[in-house]
């Protein structure tokens, strides 16, 4: 049900107090008069503790800095006399006992009146004597079809045009910002340049990433990295590049709904990571990195709050992907947390989300150690999908020794013998190649030469991969993965071909 659907059914049901959360006064309150005026051309009083009472001369000023008072006006007014009053920042005086006490007065009263209350705050401050006379509605942020109306008409009092395509892009990235946003930073592009450009996306960006700082719970992570930058995993490439166009207008009319994430099982330092980030680039979406510590705070009750802000963050983002690193180390022994409960209700919220959401927010978990994983996590419908990212095979190590050659040496890259280091670096993770390759560059730094191949080899003998040092927990994690509880992220490797055997 809509906003304008739901306010109107309270406003027919005669619920005389409404709670709505949001930050646009402005556009809801046109979205309240417009009901109003439906319904009978209902008068609206606007009240906010500065100017008092606004709009109608007789009662211009009443209330100002009083807001016991303010609740006064809604007795002066004859049984009979219809009427919506809206009240600004009124959550701030909740607490007080003389005003709690009025409301409950009033909404016993305004059940026989067709008189109703309407609270605007930026958030859900509601104490908990008031919970049960007060309604609260939810104001969403524009959707697509507002936004498009809005740029329309940007586009046409600056007389340009836009292609459809662009155009579509435009519209999506601007999702998850109010429309004061939308206006705001689409009035920049256009002082600019005079005009809308295809570039504009990054400014649309960057007024996302203003809002994502003000929460301190999530960071905005700029993606440069591409698909090609990922050396082997070519199940998983695949899976993703087959889901690249599912947050289109497009995909919704084809009837697909939206993907909900992709949770990536294995062994550190292979890849799990960049891939979150190589997804966001090649799927032209916002990166939002979640550091589950910060949603834990001392005060009772505050974490689930923040648990609750960071979703509604991320949803009001949408569509973008929420990246949650090593979340088995976050929510690793849920249940014998000795936090009074806190761990486990912030973990419950959160995997209820994973399982009921509905918005275009693509949540992307990586986790190292199976054993310390909450087993509900793993449950069908909390992802899509759950990748086993093992180490690279012969072939895979080629290609990541190719991939960070051509970036480290794209004029000389001929002269590495990459089939030889592929073979010299067994049980090598993508990350102990890179860093093959930044010590064989400090070797022949040192000698004032650039580095070849033997270098690499020299200093891939130096270094002890993970796969030696912790070789009973990797060997676990294998027979896991083994096993065919997870799909594995890359085509031909010595697991595949276990699975096939068994």
């Amino acid at each position: 049900m809509s906003f304008r659907d739901e306010f109107k059914l309270l406003l027919r049901a005669r619920y005389p107090l409404i709670y709505i959360p949001t930050y646009e006064e402005e556009r809801v309150e046109a979205s309240i008069r417009d009901e109003a005026a439906q319904q009978g051309n209902r008068p609206i009083y606007t009240w906010d503790f500065v100017d008092g009472y606004q709009g109608n001369p007789n009662d211009a000023g009443f209330g100002k800095r009083n807001p016991l008072q303010a609740l006064e006006l809604v007795e002066k007014l004859p049984a009979s006399a219809p009427a919506v009053f809206i009240l600004r920042d009124y959550h701030r005086f909740l607490e007080d006992v003389a005003i709690a006490r009025k409301l409950r007065n009033l909404a016993r009263l305004l059940k026989s009146q067709p008189k109703n209350i309407v609270i605007l705050s930026p958030r859900v401050a509601i104490p908990d004597d008031l919970t049960e006379v007060l309604t609260v509605v939810e104001f969403p942020l524009p959707n697509g079809t507002e936004i498009k109306f809005e740029v329309e008409r940007l586009l046409q009092a600056t007389g340009n045009s836009l292609s459809g395509k662009f155009l579509d892009d435009l519209v999506r990235s601007c999702q998850g910002l109010s429309m004061e946003r939308i206006r705001r930073v689409l009035a920049k592009a256009i002082a600019q340049k005079g005009e809308l450009q295809p570039e504009d996306v990054d400014l649309v960006l960057e007024e996302k990433r203003q809002t994502i700082r003000q929460t301190q719970i999530l960071d905005f992570i700029p993606a440069t990295e591409q698909i090609t930058d990922i050396g082997g995993l070519d199940n998983l490439k695949d899976w993703l590049l087959r889901r690249g166009g599912s947050f289109t207008e497009r995909a919704r009319q084809y009837g697909l709904p939206h993907p909900r994430g992709l949770l990536l099982i294995g062994i550190q330092g292979t890849g799990k990571s960049l891939t979150a980030k190589a997804i966001a680039h090649h799927w032209h979406l916002p990166l939002l990195r979640l550091d589950v510590g910060r949603l834990f705070a001392g005060l009772v009750g505050e974490s689930e709050s923040r648990t609750r802000q960071m979703i509604q963050v991320a949803e009001a983002l949408a569509p973008c992907i929420l990246w949650i690193d090593e979340i088995d180390k976050a929510f690793s022994g849920v249940s014998s947390k000795g936090d009074a409960g806190t761990t486990s209700r912030v973990f419950g919220t959160f995997i209820t989300w994973l399982s009921e959401k509905t918005s275009p927010v693509f949540v992307v978990a990586t986790a190292n150690d199976i054993q310390t994983l909450p087993p509900e996590i793993l449950r069908k419908g909390r992802f899509d999908e759950i990748f086993f990212v093992g180490l690279p095979t012969q072939e895979e190590r080629k290609a990541i020794f190719n991939v960070h050659l051509s970036r480290l040496r794209p004029h000389n890259l001929k002269s590495y013998d990459i089939d030889r280091l592929a073979y010299e670096t067994p049980d090598f993770s993508g990350a102990e190649i890179e860093q093959t390759l930044i010590e064989a560059m400090h070797i022949g730094f040192s000698q004032n030469r650039d580095f070849n191949t033997d270098d690499t080899l020299e200093a891939a003998s130096q270094i002890i991969p993970l796969a030696r040092t912790a070789q009973e927990q990797i060997q676990k994690l294998q027979d896991w993965a083994s096993s065919g509880r997870a799909r594995l992220a890359s085509k031909h490797s010595p697991l595949s071909d276990r699975i096939q055997k068994l």
